[in-house]
């Protein structure tokens, strides 16, 4: 039996002219090369970011700021902070003879630990009494804080072991003739979500803000719309102000519900002063605006608006202490990390929200904050363009 003949199946789809394939080809090199931001950009992020987790981020934090809390004076304390000094665990940055100036230096977020050794420490000592040397760690980043508790007390063992010959020979035992206290504070248990998720709200505000802003005059301009709003006599300073205030109320929601969902869902507890804490966000949306409004100055597209927002917050996250610790950067990172409002914002809502801090312990942080938000917002102004052009 013959079967009948199948019709060949013909898809014009199909047929490739490479004549036009090359075309296209040439036509979008053409406006890769018109696109330079954007093609700039895919050149500067993976370099930024080989350079950022090659060099900067380190889990094995050193050189972290100590004060020492010294009320004794004596040849074994004088080798035990020698022995400090010369470690790379810990950096002692001053020597207070009050407790009064240490607690707060721990509080502000300028040490992360205080050493403390009590008045009678050397006398105890020889008796036999077992002493105590105090350890505060300021544990409201566990990582931070554990990995120079166990080196302390190594460099304990070192610093004494030439005191204990001769004489005192009988004080080389196991367990040593003192003890070493630790205190863990602002976040006894080591829970990770109490340093994580009052945190969060600088990386929310962060994104949201200054990529909402970011769009706001290049929706304008795509749109059409911005021929008409260069016609009307509306100044610079008041297009940034209209365009940025409504953005505000959008940021203190994300705030209230940040909040309700830390202390109900993680049982994280507020408790520093209020008004230091509405000061604080207060600065740092506005500084995301003005963040978001310079690039939308630079940006011609939307698309371009948020690649140059992304290739901003990749620093946010990676340099400000929201991930890794800040003091295990190197010098040039932590720079970079001073000049970005969320790292001066992390430890304002660190102190206040862990620490029970008030409005002078963050001056030291609203300053910076404040200047940084004066030079965006000054940038943006020069940045307006009164045309399309």
């Amino acid at each position: 039996m013959k079967l009948p003949a199948i019709p060949a199946l013909h898809l014009p789809e199909l047929d490739i002219s490479w004549a036009r394939v090359m075309a296209v080809f040439l036509k979008e090199l053409v406006q890769m090369r018109r696109d330079r931001p954007t093609f700039a950009i895919m050149i500067a992020m993976p370099i930024m970011q080989l350079v950022l987790f090659g060099y900067a981020i380190n889990t094995d934090p050193r050189h972290l700021p100590a004060v020492v809390e010294m009320r004794e004076d004596g040849p074994m304390t004088r080798a035990f902070l020698a022995s400090l000094r010369a470690s790379s665990f810990v950096d002692i940055v001053a020597v207070a003879r009050r407790e009064e100036e240490a607690e707060a230096m721990l509080r502000s977020g300028r040490v992360s630990y205080i050493v403390a050794i009590p008045e009678g420490f050397e006398r105890r000592l020889v008796r036999g009494e077992r002493p105590q040397i105090l350890i505060a760690a300021d544990a409201s980043d566990p990582v931070a804080a554990g990995g120079a508790i166990g080196a302390i007390e190594a460099v304990a063992r070192t610093a004494f072991a030439p005191e204990f010959e001769g004489a005192l020979a009988h004080l080389a035992r196991e367990p040593p003739p003192y003890e070493i206290v630790v205190q863990r504070r602002y976040n006894p248990a080591g829970i990770s979500a109490f340093n994580i998720v009052p945190a969060l709200l600088g990386i929310i505000l962060t994104m949201t803000m200054t990529m909402i802003t970011s769009i706001a005059l290049t929706r304008e301009a795509e749109r059409g719309t911005m021929e008409n709003l260069l016609a009307t006599p509306v100044r610079p300073l008041e297009v940034m102000i209209g365009k940025t205030t409504p953005y505000v109320f959008v940021g203190a929601v994300q705030v209230v519900i940040v909040l309700l969902v830390s202390s109900l869902l993680f049982q994280i507890p507020f408790t520093g002063s209020m008004l230091a804490f509405v000061i604080g966000v207060g600065l740092f949306i506005f500084a995301n605006l003005m963040l978001g409004y310079l690039i939308s100055t630079a940006a011609r597209t939307q698309m371009q608006a948020m690649q140059m927002t992304f290739f901003v917050f990749m620093p946010a996250i990676l340099l400000s202490g929201f991930m890794f610790p800040f003091r295990a950067m190197p010098d040039w990172a932590q720079a970079i990390g001073e000049a970005l409002p969320i790292t001066h914002f992390l430890r304002i809502v660190r102190e206040v929200v862990l620490k029970a801090a008030g409005l002078p312990d963050i001056v030291g942080d609203l300053g910076p904050l404040a200047l940084i938000t004066l030079v965006l917002a000054a940038a943006a102004l020069l940045r307006f363009r009164r045309t399309l052009d």
